[in-house]
């Protein structure tokens, strides 16, 4: 027995027909070896077919990925293409309330407008208080007297210098010479406003001698703040201007055996605490 079938009369422009017939057989649908208009309208009444916004929705998987690229993105100083991701995802992403309200923030408070006036304070070399949101959950506020834009690791970053020394000296008491150095994230400030006083015109620094072995004493490619560089026999010894450790030993555990931190003792006794750390995390005796 054949189905009951309602009929339908539609009013349409000319031409709509053959368009109504070219999606019907874009989407294989067809009554016979016909395109099928009618199966078309079936298809979209029963919910088969999306249209209009809910033709494109992310599912959580597009929605996470989308979410990393935007991070990659901002690292890599591509603000504009981060936020056409964000305004992707509040337009077509079926977003948590907590996720929905964070990229809301995100797009109200601009790391682009961030990293436009950060560089404007630099050029007229104004010092600034910067409020800040760490890794932690906690705000920090620092005087800023010294800053440049630098690329660490696939992502830019604020190196400053700054008055406050309290929190670096409870993280690092071993390393007070650059306790005045911070390394932060722009997508993790809050404010910045211009203050008084003296712009330093450069950071606190110490010298690092580092020793080059086997393969990478010949591979190595001196970088802009090395102040000396010379083979002596195997070994090929980089001495190093450094403003931030962490990024030092990061490159140093990157290499392994075939770079060596010989001085100062401050910075080589912080390698030999980390490696003294993994060794207890894989039950390994020193």
């Amino acid at each position: 027995m054949s189905r009951k079938k309602e009929a339908l009369t539609l009013s349409v422009p000319p031409g709509t027909k053959e368009k109504l017939e070219a999606i019907a057989r874009r989407l294989n649908i067809f009554w016979g070896k016909s395109p099928s208009p009618s199966g078309l309208v079936v298809a979209i009444a029963q919910q088969e077919l999306r249209v209009g916004s809910e033709a494109f929705n992310l599912n959580e998987q597009q929605i996470k990925a989308l979410r990393q690229a935007t991070k990659l993105l901002i690292d890599a100083g591509q603000i504009q293409e981060a936020e056409i991701i964000n305004t992707l995802l509040l337009n077509q992403g079926d977003l948590e309330a907590p996720l929905r309200q964070v990229l809301l923030q995100q797009q109200t408070r601009s790391i682009q407008a961030w990293r436009d006036r950060i560089d404007e304070l630099i050029a007229n070399r104004q010092p600034f208080r910067l409020l800040y949101h760490n890794s932690q959950r906690q705000d920090l506020e620092y005087t800023v007297r010294y800053a440049e834009v630098m690329f660490y690791e696939k992502r830019f970053y604020l190196q400053t210098w700054c008055e406050e020394t309290a929190d670096a000296l409870a993280t690092d008491p071993d390393l007070p010479e650059v306790a005045h150095n911070r390394c932060l994230r722009f997508d993790r400030i809050r404010d910045i406003q211009p203050t008084s006083g003296i712009w330093r015109g450069e950071f606190d620094s110490i010298k690092v001698y580092l020793h080059l072995k086997g393969w990478l004493a010949n591979a190595y490619e001196p970088k802009e703040a090395d102040i000396e560089n010379v083979v002596l026999g195997d070994i090929r010894q980089v001495v190093r201007r450094v403003v931030n450790p962490f990024w030092l030993i990061w490159e140093v555990f990157k290499y392994r055996a075939e770079c060596e931190i010989v001085a100062p003792d401050s910075v080589r006794d912080r390698i030999k605490q980390e490696l003294r750390t993994l060794c207890q995390l894989y039950d390994l005796e020193v």
